[in-house]
């Protein structure tokens, strides 16, 4: 007759403790990594407005060869406000809000650059600041 066996097959797999252990060294990763990378994340929306503001200023340039002077404001690149032959838009498809979801300021005539300014207040929303604060022109 057959009996049944009283042996149990040894069922492998994960400890408490080691689950715990790598648990520790994943929140130590990513207390060390995770500043890093949120600090990059700053760089790259300044890089970001950056570029934005060098294509604006190239479809201002083109704007400006069509109808032989800056418009008054940006959204004269995207509609025909002048009622000219010579508007040959749109120049840009919309005009982009800068990477904190602020208008780019611009002027024309500029203050700083004789044609026009055109700007970004960064993160703090206000003229000036400093480091990740700091705005971006297009005359510096």
């Amino acid at each position: 007759m057959n009996q049944p066996s009283t042996k149990f097959k040894k069922i492998s797999g994960f400890t408490l403790i080691e689950l715990l252990i790598v648990m520790a060294i994943l929140a130590l990763l990513a207390g060390l990594v995770g500043p890093k990378i949120f600090g990059q994340l700053a760089g790259a929306k300044r890089d970001v407005a950056s570029t934005q503001i060098r294509n604006i200023e190239s479809s201002l340039d083109t704007y400006r060869l069509d109808m032989g002077k800056y418009p008054k404001e940006l959204s004269e690149l995207v509609s025909d406000s002048t009622g000219k032959s010579s508007w040959n838009g749109p120049y840009i498809k919309k005009i982009p809000k800068d990477p904190w979801e602020n208008a780019y300021g611009y002027v024309s005539p500029g203050k700083h650059n004789k044609d026009y300014d055109l700007y970004s207040m960064a993160s703090d929303g206000q003229e000036g600041g400093e480091e990740d604060n700091k705005d971006i022109t297009n005359w510096e």
